[in-house]
C-alpha cells in the first residue's frame, strides 16, 4: 500500500499460452475475465510505431501484424520473417551455448530494438547478449504458434495478492488444510514427517538443505538474480492511449521498456491518473532510476506533471537465464522436493514456470508416497 493505494511489488504480464497458469486461477475460483485484461501482442509505443497482432489464428496473425507494422520496412519485416520461419523449421531448437543476439544476427537492427529486445527482456529479464537463446525460442514457440489467442496479453486488473495467493489460502482453508503464515521454517528433517514441498526462492530453499543435499544447495545458492524495478507515479492529465500498455524506446539512460495506465486496468478510482513504468534487467540505484524514468515519461509520452510515488526495486526479481545454465533439479534428496520457477525446466523466471513446477512436485510425491 502507499497512502492507500495498493500498488504491487511490480507489474505482472501473462500471457494467453500460459495454460497451466490460467488453470489454476480457474481452479481457484478466479473469474479470468474479468480479473484479466485480455489484448492481442501489442508492442507500440505511443504513436503506434512497433509490432500489433490481429485477432487471428496463428501464425496468420504474425504473418499479417508484420506486414502491417508501422516504422519497420519491408527489409526490416523480411528479416523478421525469414528468420522466424528458419526457427520453425529447427523445430525451435538451437545450440546450448547461443545467446539471443547470436540468434538474431539476422534481424534488421530496427526490429531488434522494437520487437527482439523488448520481448526478450521481459520474457527472460536479461539484454539479448546474455539471454539464452533455446529459452527464449522456448518462450516464442508456446506464446506464437501454439494456437488462437496463445500470443495475447493477459494484464491483471487486481493486485497480485487477490490474483493468486490470496485466492490459493482461501481455496486451502475451505478444504481444512491448516495454513500457519509468519512461520520461518528453519530446519528440515523429513525423515521424522511427510514428505515437503520445498517452495520457497532458491537463496532460501539453498539454506534450508545445505545439510540435507549439499550439492543441490550449491547449485541453487550458485543462481545469479536480476533486477526489475517499477516506478509509479500519479498525473493529472487524462491518459488517452490507445491501449492500456505501451512500449517505450529504452536505453541505458531511459531504462523502462513498457509504461501501465493503472486506472484503466483497475476498478479502484485512486489508481487513475497513475502510471508504472517497468525497467526489466535494471541496473543502479533507486534514485537513479527514478530521475531516469521520470524524463523518459517526459520525452516519449509528453506527461510533464506527474508526481512520483513510489519506486520499487527487486534485486533479485528473477533468475539469470543465461546460456547453459544449469538449474536444480525437481529431486532434492528423498522426500524432498522443489518448486519454483528457478526449478530446472525449460521456461524463463515466470508465473507459469512457478506453476507448472509446482504441479510437477506435488505429481512426484504422490509417486513416491
Amino acid at each position: 500500500m502507499h497512502d492507500g493505494m495498493a500498488l504491487d511489488n511490480g507489474q505482472h504480464i501473462l500471457i494467453g499460452a500460459y495454460r497451466d497458469t490460467l488453470h489454476l486461477l480457474q481452479t481457484l475460483g478466479i473469474n479470468t475475465n474479468t480479473a484479466l485484461w485480455r489484448m492481442p501482442l501489442q508492442l507500440q509505443t505511443i504513436d503506434g510505431e512497433g509490432l500489433a497482432l490481429p485477432r487471428l489464428p496463428a501464425p496468420l496473425n504474425l504473418l499479417i501484424g508484420v506486414g502491417m507494422a508501422k516504422g519497420w520496412t519491408w527489409g526490416d519485416k523480411f528479416t523478421l520473417l525469414s528468420v522466424a520461419a528458419q526457427w520453425q523449421r529447427q523445430g525451435f531448437r538451437c545450440e546450448a551455448e547461443l545467446n539471443v543476439a547470436q540468434l538474431c544476427q539476422n534481424i534488421s537492427s530496427k526490429v531488434m530494438s522494437s520487437l527482439i529486445e523488448p520481448l526478450c527482456v521481459s520474457a527472460l529479464n536479461l539484454p539479448p547478449h546474455l539471454a539464452s537463446a533455446q529459452v527464449f525460442l522456448t518462450v516464442l514457440k508456446d506464446a506464437l504458434w501454439s494456437g488462437q489467442g496463445g500470443s495475447d496479453l493477459l494484464l491483471p486488473r487486481v493486485d497480485l495478492g487477490q490474483l493468486m495467493p490470496d485466492a490459493a489460502l482461501a481455496w486451502l482453508s475451505q478444504r481444512g488444510a491448516v495454513v500457519q503464515t509468519h512461520q520461518r521454517v528453519q530446519t528440515l528433517e523429513p525423515w521424522l514427517n511427510a514428505p515437503v514441498v520445498l517452495a520457497c526462492p532458491p537463496w532460501e530453499a539453498a539454506l534450508l538443505t545445505q545439510t540435507l543435499a549439499p550439492e543441490w544447495s550449491a547449485k541453487a545458492a550458485g543462481l545469479a538474480h536480476t533486477a526489475i524495478s517499477t516506478v509509479y507515479v500519479k498525473t493529472q492529465q487524462a491518459l488517452d492511449w490507445p491501449q492500456p500498455m505501451l512500449a517505450l524506446n529504452s536505453s541505458a539512460h531511459a531504462p523502462a521498456q513498457f509504461a501501465f495506465d493503472k486506472g484503466r486496468l483497475s476498478a479502484d478510482p485512486q489508481l487513475n491518473g497513475v502510471v508504472a513504468l517497468v525497467a526489466s534487467a535494471s541496473l543502479g540505484e533507486r534514485d537513479t532510476i527514478s530521475a531516469d524514468v521520470m524524463r523518459q515519461l517526459s520525452e516519449q509520452l509528453g506527461i510533464f506533471d506527474a508526481t512520483l510515488l513510489t519506486t520499487v526495486v527487486e534485486k533479485r526479481a528473477a533468475f539469470a537465464c543465461v546460456p547453459g545454465l544449469e538449474r536444480p533439479a525437481m529431486q532434492v534428496c528423498e522426500g524432498v522436493v522443489a518448486c519454483g520457477d528457478y526449478v530446472a525446466g525449460p521456461y524463463p523466471a515466470t508465473l507459469e514456470a512457478a506453476v507448472r513446477s509446482g504441479f510437477a512436485a506435488v505429481h512426484a510425491l504422490k509417486n513416491q508416497v
